[in-house]
């Protein structure tokens, strides 16, 4: 892979080759082309630079630790490392580019921040944002998710944000983006859409990347610290994509490394049992970009399944799109069950409790670790499990 990679990916209208692209109503293209001029300009500034550095030192509390899993290594074999993105203020990755988003909202003279959420680690994120900026915060949820993932809503609620509840459809969160997206084009002027993952329209597959680039950078020199090494394994989960492509950044021209994006394989393999798009999708348009997706007969966006909120999504980031039919990601998948049994086992074992989402790339590590007894294995742990709990336990109960 050339070494200016990120430089050339993705091209100037945003393409990571055939995927990407902005596929927007005239109106809405114009914001973007201000947003993506602002970024270009802003972002890249000594003053932007050092607020956020400072941001992320002093308010995020990064650079978040790797910590090796003793007993989980000594039971399954090989040598597991988390990147324990839990750690990181607010419970998950998200604030990484929620606090980006926020002050390029502020140096373009914004007041407010819409975005949607499903498992609400994004929109607590950007509450939080909103908060420490003195703006506006506006997030859009599935009903479904509201009521399965309350406390992340009462968090939202509690830090300033309005929670606009979304009925239609399948009400999780390719609605939830719908209807953010709608509010947005409503209020260009005064607002700002953040996105919450690596999707949608250039240039925030770009922006998200480069945001969740800490994840990577952060990673490699620290385990690099530990061991001595590269790890042989990068692992990490695959919804829209943000806390994957964050870690493997680092690790893309690193050929010895083995890449794997976990997609959920929910209940089983039928249309609408599971969120898997690299494994069953073919390249489909959706909220203004190209990417893999799940489509129906009609070519429209399938619906969608999966335990954790945060990857039921039809669709997936561009990059990611691109990195799959050049073979240097391997996307695989853990179903409901293993991902349940993977909650558990890493609670239990090591006293650390992941979000579900995480919990799918935990799952397939453990997998990973039994075929592989010598290799080392480093798994993004892009949540903790806090909103879970309950859903998990009145759903599945307590393991005996």
């Amino acid at each position: 892979m050339s070494t200016n990679y990120f430089k050339n990916y993705p091209n100037t209208e945003g393409f990571f080759e055939e995927y990407g692209g902005s596929f927007i109503p005239p109106n809405l293209q114009a914001e973007m082309e201000k947003i993506t001029d602002a970024y270009y300009s802003i972002s890249k500034s000594h003053n932007f630079i050092s607020e956020l550095r400072s941001i992320r030192k002093h308010y995020q509390g990064r650079p978040t630790p790797v910590y090796y899993c003793n007993r989980l290594s000594t039971k399954y074999g090989g040598r597991v490392y988390l990147k324990r993105e839990d750690l990181n203020h607010t419970g998950a990755h998200k604030l990484n580019h929620c606090m980006g988003e926020a002050l390029l909202a502020k140096y373009l003279g914004k007041k407010k921040l819409i975005a949607e959420t499903g498992a609400g680690q994004h929109g607590v994120a950007l509450a939080t944002a909103a908060a420490y900026f003195g703006l506006e915060c506006e997030i859009h949820m599935g009903e479904v998710d509201i009521i399965k993932e309350h406390p992340n809503v009462v968090r939202m609620q509690i830090l300033g944000a309005k929670v606009i509840p979304v009925s239609f459809g399948l009400k999780t969160l390719k609605e939830a983006v719908d209807s953010a997206f709608n509010a947005y084009m409503q209020d260009f002027d005064n607002s700002i859409y953040c996105i919450g993952s690596v999707v949608g329209p250039h240039p925030f597959p770009m922006m998200v990347r480069d945001f969740q680039r800490v994840v990577g950078i952060e990673a490699k020199e620290q385990f690099a610290e530990m061991t001595g090494e590269l790890p042989d394994n990068v692992v990490a989960c695959v919804g829209g994509g943000s806390n994957s492509i964050g870690i493997f950044s680092a690790f893309l021209q690193d050929e010895e490394c083995k890449l794997f994006g976990v997609e959920p394989a929910g209940r089983s393999l039928n249309l609408g049992d599971h969120a898997a798009t690299m494994s069953f999708g073919t390249p489909g348009m959706i909220h203004g970009f190209k990417c893999y997706l799940l489509q129906d007969e009609k070519g429209e966006p399938s619906p969608v399944y999966s335990v954790a909120s945060g990857l039921d999504y039809p669709g997936v980031g561009p990059e990611h799109s691109m990195l799959k039919d050049w073979k240097r990601v391997s996307y695989v998948t853990a179903t409901d069950d293993e991902t349940i049994d993977a909650f558990y086992e890493l609670s239990r074992m090591e006293g650390i409790i992941p979000a579900l989402e995480s919990a799918h790339a935990v799952a397939w590590a453990l997998k990973l670790a039994k075929e592989n007894p010598r290799q080392s294995i480093l798994v993004n742990l892009s949540g903790r499990g806090d909103k879970d709990v309950d859903f998990v336990v009145e759903t599945y109960g307590l393991p005996k």
